[in-house]
C-alpha cells in the first residue's frame, strides 16, 4: 500500500497549535526581495504611502507564522489570497504613479477583469492548488499570477468610467461569491494538502473547507461591495460639484 504524500509547501510543514507562533518564514529570496522594495519606497516619495503599506501586508503575509499557518488550514491560505486580490493589489494600483510603464500597459477592463476571475478561480481548483503546495516554483507562479491579475484589474477599474468600474467590480463580486458557495457546500473535503494538516487543531477537514467557503463569500463579496459603494459615491460627489460650480 503507498504511503500518503507529505504535503510540505513554501510555508513549511504545517505546524501543530503549540508551535506556530514561532514559526517565522526567513527565506533569504524572499528577504532579498522585500530589501530591495523597502529601499525603492524609502526613497520614493511620501505620496507612494500606499505602496509601503502594500509592503507591511507582503511582510505580514510571508514572514509572520501567518505564512506557516496557511500550511496548516486551506482558510488561512484563502485569507492570504483574498489579502493579496483585496488589499496589496489595489494599494499598489493606488500607489503607482499615473506615467509609470504599468499606467502605460492596454489593459481593456472587461479583459482584465476576465483574467483576474479566472485566474482566482483556477488556483482555487483542487488540482493547481495541490500542485502549488507541492513545488515552491509553482507556488510562487500562484502567488505572483494572483497579485498580478489582480492589480491589473484595479489599475483598469481606475482607469475606466465609475458606471463600467462599478459593474466590473460587481460582477468579480459575485464570481468570487459563486466559488465561496460552491467551496463551502462541496459536502466532502476537495484539498488533498489539507486532509490531515488541521486535525491536530481539532478540526476537520470538511470544516476548515467551509469556513474557507464562506470567507470567499460572504467577508469578499462585501469587500467588492464596499469598493463599488466608494467608487458610487465618489461618482456622486464630483457630479453634485459640477451642479454646483454650473448654478
Amino acid at each position: 500500500m503507498d504511503e500518503p504524500q507529505r504535503w510540505i509547501p513554501y510555508c513549511g510543514e504545517a505546524p501543530g497549535p503549540e508551535a506556530w507562533l514561532g514559526r517565522w518564514n526567513f527565506d533569504p529570496v524572499l528577504l532579498a526581495v522585500l530589501a530591495v522594495a523597502a529601499f525603492a519606497l524609502w526613497r520614493s516619495p511620501a505620496r507612494r504611502v500606499s505602496l509601503r503599506w502594500a509592503w507591511a501586508l507582503a511582510v505580514l503575509l510571508y514572514v509572520s507564522p501567518l505564512c506557516a499557518l496557511s500550511s496548516a488550514f486551506f482558510a488561512v491560505r484563502v485569507a492570504h489570497h483574498m489579502a493579496l486580490v483585496l488589499l496589496i493589489a489595489p494599494l499598489i494600483a493606488q500607489g503607482v504613479a499615473p506615467g509609470a510603464a504599468l499606467h502605460r500597459l492596454p489593459t481593456p477592463l472587461w479583459t482584465c477583469t476576465a483574467i483576474g476571475t479566472a485566474v482566482f478561480w483556477a488556483w482555487h481548483a483542487p488540482a493547481p492548488y495541490a500542485a502549488a503546495l507541492s513545488s515552491n516554483a509553482t507556488y510562487a507562479l500562484m502567488q505572483a499570477s494572483l497579485l498580478a491579475s489582480a492589480t491589473a484589474f484595479w489599475m483598469a477599474v481606475r482607469r475606466a468610467p465609475p458606471a463600467a468600474g462599478m459593474a466590473a467590480i460587481l460582477v468579480t463580486m459575485v464570481l468570487m461569491g459563486l466559488l465561496g458557495a460552491l467551496i463551502l457546500f462541496a459536502g466532502r473535503p476537495l484539498y488533498e494538502p489539507h486532509f490531515a494538516s488541521t486535525l491536530a487543531w481539532g478540526v476537520s477537514p470538511l470544516e476548515d473547507q467551509q469556513l474557507a467557503g464562506l470567507l470567499m463569500w460572504a467577508p469578499g463579496s462585501l469587500a467588492y461591495l464596499a469598493a463599488a459603494i466608494f467608487i458610487g459615491w465618489r461618482w456622486l460627489r464630483a457630479e453634485h460639484g459640477l451642479r454646483a460650480e454650473a448654478a
